[in-house]
């Protein structure tokens, strides 16, 4: 039998660790248990788990987010081509659901030249789920608006 190559091993190193990252996150989520909305990144607000009722207050986002969900109460008009697409939450950072369930609408960032990097992700249609990432969806916080179920 021969004595396997540097190169043999690390080729076997890199599969295994492959298989292990694609099983961790094909993983379903067991039924009944609640996956963590993500670790704050630093200098963020925190993040509140999506078991817990203690979500983050309307007042806390920018300005600009409200005029963003008065649009999404009223069905638009919306100022980005891509406001109102499917969020694929391909990070798993919000809580796993069925494609289409999560929509995504851009939060002007003052004095941005691009759709920067704010956002409010709703969840259902119409809308129950609240969430905002000022960081382009690193990181996440839920919040409640009044009147939850006005038609997206």
């Amino acid at each position: 039998m021969r004595t396997p190559t540097p190169r043999n091993l690390l080729i076997v190193v890199i599969v295994a660790l492959g298989l292990w990252l694609w099983h961790r996150h094909s993983a379903p989520t067991p039924a009944g248990s609640r996956a963590p909305i993500a670790a704050p990144a630093s200098g963020t607000a925190s993040i509140r788990s999506e078991g817990s009722r203690n979500t983050a207050p309307q007042d806390s986002l920018p300005r600009e987010a409200h005029d963003v969900l008065r649009r999404i109460a009223a069905g638009g008009p919306f100022d980005h081509r891509q406001d109102g697409s499917v969020f694929q939450n391909r990070e798993n950072r919000l809580p796993r659901q069925p494609r289409g369930y999560y929509h995504e609408y851009t939060v002007e960032t003052p004095g941005s030249d691009d759709r920067g990097a704010r956002r409010i992700v709703t969840g259902g249609d119409p809308p129950r789920e609240y969430y905002y990432s000022d960081d382009h969806y690193r990181s996440f916080r839920r919040f409640d608006v009044p009147n939850e179920g006005a038609a997206r």
